[in-house]
């Protein structure tokens, strides 16, 4: 049986370096410091939803469908994987105009998305 991959100490939460990799077939081990990749630290849920924003090729009308979930829900768990993996999300005064009118007229959003996104609710 296989487990997933803990990336901080269970201790005192500090991020936890992988030391050993070993070959179930040839029994090589090998050992040194090795660098896990930044969505290793996310949850099963966050990975789940990464999957269903790649599968959806980041539109997020389709994520709404896919998820069940709002446009603004969909918004904030991008803002929460984006600070997970060490970015800093888009503050709200910061929104691109110019993206939301391209989504606006790609038919991402609605209208009443697009106010909201520009009024910055």
């Amino acid at each position: 049986m296989t487990y997933k991959i803990i990336t901080n100490c269970p201790v005192c939460s500090k991020t936890l370096k992988v030391t050993r990799l070993h070959c179930s077939h040839c029994h090589t081990t090998i050992e040194n410091e090795f660098e896990l990749s930044k969505l290793a630290s996310l949850s099963k849920e966050q990975l789940h939803f990464v999957e269903i924003f790649l599968t959806c090729r980041g539109n997020i009308k389709e994520v709404e469908k896919e998820l069940g979930i709002s446009y603004p829900t969909v918004r904030g768990k991008l803002n929460d994987i984006i600070s997970a993996l060490g970015y800093e999300p888009k503050k709200k005064n910061e929104v691109d105009e110019k993206k939301v009118v391209t989504m606006l007229e790609n038919g991402e959003i609605t209208a009443e998305e697009a106010i909201k996104l520009l009024k910055e609710e």
